[in-house]
Formats: C-alpha cells, sequence, structure tokens
C-alpha cells in the first residue's frame, strides 16, 4: 500500500492522473506526452514498480509472494480473478459452482494495485506499457503504465491450427466464460431433443456431443460430462438416453498421451465400457454450424463441440520483436534465471522476466502446465525477495520438480502417474480418484474455496447437480 503522502501515475494520452490516498479530491493536470517524464521508479516504495502481465497461475503466485513492503506490484490482466483450472471442467457440468474456483485479483491484498485491460505492446527503451482498458464502460480507452521491473506471465490462446470455422462453432475450455457456455449449450441440446414435433435423427444428431482434443483437459471435460448425463439428465430426460453419444477425437494413436502406457490403456478401456467413443488419428478439416468434418469420416452431426487441442502464442508475445522466441512454439525464450532474452544477442533484457504458458527456457523446454508456471512463480518471487536482502544472494537458476500428473475418467475414478517421484508410483481407480480430489481441494488456494468445495461437493452427491440454464 502506497504511503498517505505518495503517489503513482497512470499515463494517458492527454493527462497524467495523479491518485492520492488522502481525502483530497483527485488532481488532474494537463499536460502532453512530449512534456512528461520517463521516469519509472515509484516513490512510495524503495525498489520501485514491478508491474506483472496476466493473472493466470504465474502471474497469480508471483503477486501474492512479492514482498510489497519494498515492491509497488501493479496487474494488469483483461480478467480481475485468478481461475483454478483442474476444477474447471467440473463447473462446466454444476458438479462445482463457478466461485468455488475463482480469487479475486483485488480481495487478495490492499497492497496490489490493478487495472482491467489488454496490453498492446511494450515500450523497452522508455520502460512504458502502453493498454488499452477492457471496461464496458470505456472499452478501448488507451493509457500507459511505466514500470521498474517487468513480468511477462500472459499465457497463451487455444489453438485451432487455423481449421476453419473452430473459433465460430467450437467451444474453448480456458475460463469461466467457457464453462458457463457449455453448461448453457448442453441443457439446450437436450431441451431442443425433448420438444414435440422432433424426428428421431434430429434428435440423435443434437445429442452428439463432441470434443476434440485427447489430453487430460479432454479427456476431463468428456468424464465429467458424462457423470453429468448418466447421474443427473438420465433422471430427467429418460427418453432421450437412447440417442445421446459422445465421441472424442484425437490426433494422436492413445488419450492422454503423457501418461504410463497402461494408465492411458486403462482410460481408454474405461471409456469404452462407460459408451463414450474414442477415435485416435482423427483429423478435422473444418468446423462447420451442427456439423464436424473429419477426414476420415467425412461429415459428422454434432449438438456441441469442445475444442481442447494446444496452445498457440498470445498477440503481445508475437508483437514483442525484441524477444527471442522458440522457433516451434513461438513462446518466449529466456534463461534459467527466466530473463527474457534478446533476439539479436541472445543476452537477457534489463528487468525483464517471462513465465507461465508464455515462455520457455532455453535449452531446457517444460510443457506449458498450471504445475510449470506455478514453480516458476515461486522461484522468481523469492529470487526478487532475496535480492532486497543481500547482494550477495547467488541465484543458481530454476530447477523443475515434477511432481507427476493426474486425471479424472468418471464414475468417481481418475489415473494417477506420479512415475517422476517414484518409478511405480502410478494408479488407476477409486483410490486414485481420491487421491485426485485431496490433491486438488489442498492445491486450492483461499480458505473459503477450500471450504466451498468439499461443500458443494457434498451437495451434488446428495441432491445432484443444478440444471437450472441462464
Amino acid at each position: 500500500m502506497q504511503h498517505f503522502s505518495a503517489f503513482t501515475r497512470i499515463r494517458l494520452p492527454s493527462l497524467i492522473i495523479k491518485r492520492s490516498l488522502s481525502t483530497r479530491p483527485i488532481e488532474v493536470t494537463q499536460r502532453s506526452f512530449a512534456n512528461a517524464s520517463n521516469r519509472t521508479r515509484t516513490l512510495a516504495k524503495s525498489h520501485g514498480r514491478i508491474v506483472v502481465l496476466g493473472s493466470g497461475w504465474a502471474g497469480f503466485k508471483l503477486m501474492r509472494d512479492l514482498n510489497k513492503e519494498h515492491y509497488d506490484v501493479t496487474v494488469i490482466s483483461p480478467r480481475n480473478y485468478f481461475v483454478f483450472t483442474p476444477l474447471l471442467a467440473s463447473t462446466a457440468v454444476g458438479t462445482l459452482e463457478f466461485r468455488c474456483i475463482t480469487e479475486p485479483v483485488r480481495g487478495y491484498s490492499k497492497d496490489v494495485d490493478y487495472h482491467q485491460a489488454l496490453c498492446n505492446s511494450v515500450d523497452l527503451e522508455n520502460q512504458l506499457i502502453h493498454c488499452t482498458s477492457n471496461l464496458d464502460d470505456n472499452k478501448g480507452e488507451k493509457f500507459t503504465v511505466d514500470y521498474d521491473k517487468l513480468v511477462i506471465a500472459v499465457g497463451e490462446y487455444s489453438n485451432t491450427f487455423n481449421t476453419p470455422g473452430v473459433k465460430e462453432y467450437g467451444i474453448f475450455l480456458k475460463d469461466i466464460k467457457d464453462a458457463q457456455r457449455i453448461r448453457a449449450r448442453v441443457l439446450e441440446c437436450f431441451e431442443f431433443a425433448a420438444q414435440p414435433g422432433v424426428t428421431d435423427e434430429e434428435k440423435a444428431n443434437k445429442l452428439h456431443f463432441a470434443v476434440v482434443g485427447g489430453g487430460p483437459t479432454g479427456v476431463e471435460f468428456s468424464a465429467e460430462l458424462y457423470d453429468f448425463i448418466t447421474e443427473d439428465l438420465s433422471r430427467l430426460y429418460p427418453q432421450l438416453m437412447e440417442y445421446t453419444r459422445m465421441t472424442v477425437y484425437d490426433v494422436s494413436p492413445s488419450i492422454l498421451g503423457s501418461f504410463d502406457q497402461k494408465l492411458s490403456n486403462y482410460a481408454t478401456q474405461k471409456f469404452e465400457r462407460n459408451g463414450i467413443q474414442i477415435k485416435p488419428g482423427s483429423h478435422v478439416l473444418e468446423v462447420k454450424k451442427d456439423v464436424i468434418s473429419i477426414k476420415e469420416e467425412g461429415e459428422v452431426p454434432y449438438g456441441m463441440l469442445v475444442w481442447s487441442t494446444g496452445l498457440m502464442p498470445n498477440p503481445i508475445v508475437e508483437s514483442m520483436m525484441t524477444a527471442a522466441k522458440d522457433p516451434r512454439t513461438r513462446r518466449i525464450l529466456t534463461d534459467k534465471k527466466l530473463r527474457v532474452l534478446d533476439s539479436k544477442t541472445m543476452e537477457p533484457l534489463k528487468n525483464i522476466y517471462a513465465l507461465g504458458d508464455c515462455a520457455t527456457i532455453k535449452d531446457y523446454n517444460l510443457p506449458a502446465t498450471a504445475q510449470v508456471a506455478s514453480q516458476k512463480a515461486i522461484y522468481l518471487g523469492n529470487e526478487l525477495n532475496a535480492a532486497l536482502k543481500s547482494n550477495s544472494h547467488v541465484d543458481k537458476g530454476f530447477s523443475f520438480e515434477n511432481r507427476g500428473s493426474m486425471a479424472y475418467i468418471g464414475s468417481w475414478q481418475a489415473v494417477v502417474d506420479m512415475r517422476p517421484v517414484h518409478e511405480k508410483a502410478t494408479e488407476g481407480g477409486h483410490m486414485a480418484w481420491m487421491f485426485w480430489r485431496s490433491a486438488y481441494l489442498s492445491m486450492s488456494v483461499s480458505a473459503r474455496n477450500k471450504m466451498l468445495i468439499p461443500m458443494y461437493w457434498c451437495l451434488t452427491w446428495v441432491f445432484g447437480r443444478d440444471i437450472s440454464r441462464f
């Protein structure tokens, strides 16, 4: 929190707004950019301002860990909350409610400044960040924020591989809004099929739920949707169950390819016993309204299509020509201290760091997972805080500790692959499901959500999932 006598500045095209925490009215000084100072060191905190771009796993964790007494911490993100993504699929079908997996950025600490905006570009020479407001009242209005240290943690977007129609007709699963769309769409499909005058063919087409992508996200969503249909919708729409089907398409030869082969086979067999079709080696050519074009099958009708096939760079990452990029993934290249590398000299750029899905370490490529992002944030927070105490601190660089992978596969069963911890630590079934739930419950951030999550699990078990459509 800034002292009462200090102020920060946000540069607007023709304004510098001085914001004081005292009761005095806001002072607005008309001044052009040409006469404005480029000084970036804030007056309130001795080690200046750290600006964090993004409120995902990396950005939110770093924001929480930084020393607020010495750093003036500012977060810029188009959404003002953090999403606990491992349980996002559960909210899409009503197993959990959306509030259970979100954490507000402002709610965490009064010492963190936040701006709901998109970052358009970064002026490295003058240490300025050019932003565009994401608020309804002034959407598109531009402003500028200065920094002493910049942390880029903007994440990545869902990769469509330039497949026509995916953005228009598919649904991704990256944010709360996606989960809300999915829940509404599932219920709409069933309501449509339940109306009089709908033919059997129309029912079968509308109640075909397609998932493209056989990784953990696609598999867990398919499992949650299966539970929703068999445990809740089957009671409400028993006459429609014979028309309902689910299909998982993936270009790989098997689902959960990053898991132990035995666990992948176990999940496959489980899905097939439950009636979920798995079609490996499938190539999607085009997505149309209500129809998906598969190279190996032709045109297949669907009621809802969920697309979960990997990640692509954030536009702000692509616009940073000064930063080195990985030639294959186009993620920002950093050294082991998470400092962004110059694209020409491959030397670290001053006071700029990158972590999370949008960045990778040179010659130390790691998967774009929440586990990696969180560990990078912990490392960088520790290093920046340690630099406050001693100039003799030795930074050995980031080292990833792989703690394994988990995935829910439906009917209160899961697969857990802990081979990085112990070579024989693999498990599938109900015991794995108990471990999966307890692990994610312990990883949830706030005490509030640690109480809400088991409460809604119990409510769902006793009363079923909410089928209200908003």
